[in-house]
């Protein structure tokens, strides 16, 4: 049985994407970051993922991203092991909001 797996997309992808309806962005940031500076969407605290992932919910198309990479990296990996999530689109912005090269 194979494992949904994510899309890693650029940010240039990422803002043509948002423009889709049922698309959201996911900031797994903490919340002191998320107030200091987003790019909008919703501010689910990689902490609090499992807890949240009910929001992803009402969207197709589900767009993961943190500082650099890291944290929405491991949030998108968590959201795919998810049965209620299995079908949506997740994809997971490389290099996140700082767009810094791995």
């Amino acid at each position: 049985m194979s494992q949904k797996t994510y899309t890693d997309i650029t940010t240039e992808e990422m803002e043509s994407l948002v423009m889709q309806p049922e698309t959201v962005i996911v900031d797994v940031r903490d919340e002191w970051e998320f107030e200091e500076f987003n790019i909008g969407g919703l501010n689910i605290p990689l902490a609090e993922i499992r807890d949240k992932r009910h929001y992803l919910l009402p969207y197709d198309n589900v767009i993961v991203v943190c500082t650099n990479g890291i944290r929405s990296r491991v949030a998108a990996k968590d959201f795919c092991r998810h049965p209620e999530l299995e079908a949506k689109n997740m994809y997971h912005l490389k290099g996140g909001i700082l767009g810094v090269d791995e």
